[in-house]
This record gives structure tokens, C-alpha cells and sequence, in this order.
């Protein structure tokens, strides 16, 4: 049932993953859910909603991540940068966590599911050195505070990728003058009945 669910899922957002990614994606779901009974990494104990509220979330913005290498900010349970690392290996996905357990669970499933082009760092985010050519959030914080913690990470030319639930237009306002809207993007969640965007940020002119 949940490899048909995750299979209708796909296809309503275009995605064309072999069965083994597919295969892996449901591993993770699996790992995330046993984790959580014991380190709560997330809100939700159903794994029919865990496909949809996590897996389909997260690969909603897969046709707009870049070849340049990611940062995943606040990863918490490794959304999105799991999901992206799994199904985009040759992508080089870097995950960081304030928090210890978050951490660990991030480290322990790349491993467990053999996710060469993963690195995990438990660290605040603004301590971190690096340049990535791409920076994700979901649901991390303001738009405002999430590019003045991360902006000496991103590479020149590099974007911002904000996932949003309702967009999100008086953060955008709030944003430095020198930070643009490259382009917001409404996204459809097939199983998730709320709206959804993509905050695509470039720094400069």
C-alpha cells in the first residue's frame, strides 16, 4: 500500500523514480518513524501521512534544486535534505542541526541507508564555514533571520530555497534590500490539503 501511495505520489508531481530510489525513500520513512518513538524527530505517527506530509513535501522541490551543493538548514528529521540526497546522489547534500539527537538520527540514517553524498554537522548554523552554491529551509524560521544566519555560506552566483506553507509576502518585505525574489513558487503536495510555496532568493544584483 505505501509503495502505491508513494508510486500515485510521484507521478501527480512528475517525478520518474526507479524502484529502488523508491525502495529507499520508504526506508527512510520507516527509519524516521521507528526514531521518533524515542527521539520525537517529528509531529507524525501515521506512515500514510508520513509519504505525503514528508516524503512528497520534500521532493516537491526536486525540479528546482541545482546541481551546485546544498546545505540543508534546521534538517531536524532530514527534511528535505534526505529525500533529495536519495534521489539525486551525485548531489553533494550537507545537513546541520542544532540539536544532539537530531544529529545523530541524521548520521545514522545516511549511513543505514548508504548515502555517499550526505555530511551531517550538529552545529548552529551560524558558526558553520563553507561555501554552497544552494541553502534549503523548511520551515526554519523567518525569511529574514534564515538568510542573516546563512549568508556567509552561500557562494557568489549561489540561492536561498525557502519552503513555505501560506506564501508568505509580509516576511518577504521584511527581507534586506540587497536580498531579491528570484521567483516564488506555488507547489501542489498530492495528500496534502494546505498550501505550500518555494521562496527562491538570490543575494545582490
Amino acid at each position: 500500500m505505501s509503495r502505491q501511495a508513494l508510486a500515485a505520489g510521484l507521478a501527480e508531481l512528475h517525478l520518474e523514480l526507479t524502484e529502488a530510489t523508491q525502495d529507499k525513500l520508504l526506508d527512510f520513512r520507516d527509519l524516521l518513524l521507528k526514531w521518533n518513538r524515542t527521539y520525537n524527530l517529528t509531529a507524525l505517527r501515521n506512515p500514510a501521512q508520513a509519504i505525503s506530509h514528508h516524503l512528497l513535501d520534500s521532493l516537491a522541490i526536486l525540479p528546482h534544486i541545482g546541481s551546485g551543493s546544498l546545505l540543508d538548514v534546521g534538517s531536524g528529521g532530514g527534511l528535505p535534505g534526505i529525500p533529495l540526497a536519495i534521489t539525486r546522489p551525485e548531489l553533494s547534500v550537507s545537513m546541520v542541526d542544532t540539536v544532539q539527537k537530531k544529529a545523530t538520527f541524521l548520521q545514522q540514517a545516511s549511513i543505514e541507508l548508504g548515502l555517499k553524498n550526505v555530511a551531517v554537522h550538529h552545529a548552529r548554523v551560524e558558526e558553520m564555514t563553507g561555501q554552497y552554491a544552494q541553502i534549503s529551509s523548511r520551515a526554519f524560521s523567518e525569511l529574514a533571520l534564515f538568510v542573516s544566519l546563512t549568508r556567509h555560506l552561500l557562494a557568489p552566483g549561489g540561492r536561498w530555497l525557502a519552503m513555505k506553507g501560506v506564501r508568505p509576502d509580509d516576511e518577504i518585505a521584511a527581507l534586506p534590500a540587497d536580498v531579491t525574489v528570484e521567483t516564488i513558487i506555488p507547489l501542489r503536495v498530492p495528500g496534502l490539503d494546505a498550501e505550500r510555496h518555494l521562496i527562491i532568493l538570490k543575494a545582490g544584483s
